[in-house]
């Protein structure tokens, strides 16, 4: 195997060429693609966070009805170290406007499960 590139045969590298592209053109299309990764994540994040608040929010809903009958309205918040650890907690709300800890409905909150009675949950 030799060091010799017939693909190169003939060519003079000399040090006084031009870049290929200026600095300005060149930091143009970095901050294009910057841009355009962003548009690409940015919906997508933005779209993920509506439907957890949806879920948990009818997730809660659910739980509150089975669960605390009385309440006058309930919250679905996500929280870091809530009463049932990360991830979204559900709380119901008396008449007094207490908060009593429901359930937790985890990181990735999903639609509630029928619970039949006397089954442990």
């Amino acid at each position: 195997m030799s060091n010799e590139h017939p693909e190169l045969s003939g060519y003079q590298p000399s040090g006084n060429e031009r870049p290929l592209r200026s600095k300005h053109l060149t930091r143009a299309m970095r901050v294009i693609v910057v841009l355009g990764l962003v548009a690409l994540v940015v919906p997508g994040v933005l779209t993920t966070v509506q439907v957890a608040t949806t879920t948990a929010t009818n997730g809660c809903l659910a739980a509150v009805a089975q669960y605390y009958p009385q309440s006058v309205d309930y919250d679905a918040r996500f929280e870091l170290s809530g009463a049932g650890g990360f991830g979204w907690q559900c709380y119901a709300i008396d008449q007094h406007e207490r908060e009593t800890f429901v359930t937790a409905l985890g990181i990735i909150p999903s639609a509630p499960r029928q619970v039949t009675p006397g089954t442990p949950a």
